[in-house]
């Protein structure tokens, strides 16, 4: 029963450091705010390799996932988002922009629990990665305008539901004995956030934003790739219509 239990724990720390980096960001303490987010990260990538090497995965676990993956990676995101750069502005935009990236990332949830994904991808940018994208661009708000802000926003929300496929790296597990470990993993983790907060969470931000654009490239690419099909097709048709009433 205790062992079945121990992945939950990930979770349930998952779900109490979103609650902590809206708490914080509430607090004015911003850097420390997406730290809690990247931390956040952490357990959410350790709480499903845990499950699978302790051959406990379930239901329940599945559905708390989801649950504190909205809070941590969609509100918390969004409210730091929103007190670093859209407070001072129209509160009708402000607010239905702060609120559209924690719906969207749901309903990038349900989609992900629901439907059958394509092995090795996810479809859709993962809400922990747009999550800590957002969480970390935050800390950039003196250097980028708050327009800047709403369109990187919305972008992050539109990459969710869509249908890009982004590498999944969440299946790729430890063995069972590793999860003694995990813990030492985890504080060490946090040693080194709370003594250089600025700077894991830039670095973060950096490789999370790289892997956004991936897929953001992606589907430019298959768009472009599209659109050269029809016109393939279009110059087929035509020749053939012209071959035969030439």
């Amino acid at each position: 029963m205790i062992q079945k239990s121990i992945p939950s724990l990930f979770t349930i720390g998952n779900l109490m450091l979103g609650m902590f980096g809206i708490m914080m960001a509430f607090d004015g303490k911003l850097s420390m705010a997406a730290i809690m987010v990247i931390i956040a990260m952490l357990l959410d990538g350790l709480d499903g390799r845990v499950a699978r090497a302790l051959k406990c995965e379930s239901e329940f676990g599945k559905e708390l996932d989801s649950l504190s993956d909205v809070v941590s990676f969609g509100v918390a995101p969004a409210l730091i988002m929103y007190l670093t750069s859209l407070q001072d502005m129209n509160s009708a935009l402000g607010w239905t922009v702060t609120a559209i990236f924690p719906v969207f990332g749901a309903l990038r949830l349900a989609r992900f629990n629901v439907r059958p994904g394509i092995p090795g991808y996810f479809v859709g940018l993962p809400i922990p990665a747009a999550g800590g994208v957002l969480a970390t661009l935050a800390l950039f708000h003196k250097d980028v305008s708050a327009p800047f802000m709403i369109v990187a926003t919305l972008l992050l929300s539109y990459l969710m539901v869509s249908t890009v496929k982004y590498p999944n790296f969440k299946k790729i597990g430890f063995p069972k004995k590793a999860v003694i470990g995990a813990p030492v993993v985890i504080v060490i983790a946090v040693a080194v956030a709370v003594v250089f907060p600025e700077q894991i969470a830039k670095l973060i931000f950096a490789l999370l934003a790289l892997y956004a654009l991936y897929g953001f490239r992606q589907s430019l690419g298959l768009l472009t790739a599209r659109r050269q099909r029809r016109r393939r097709k279009r110059r087929t048709e035509d020749k053939v219509y012209h071959s035969k009433n030439g």
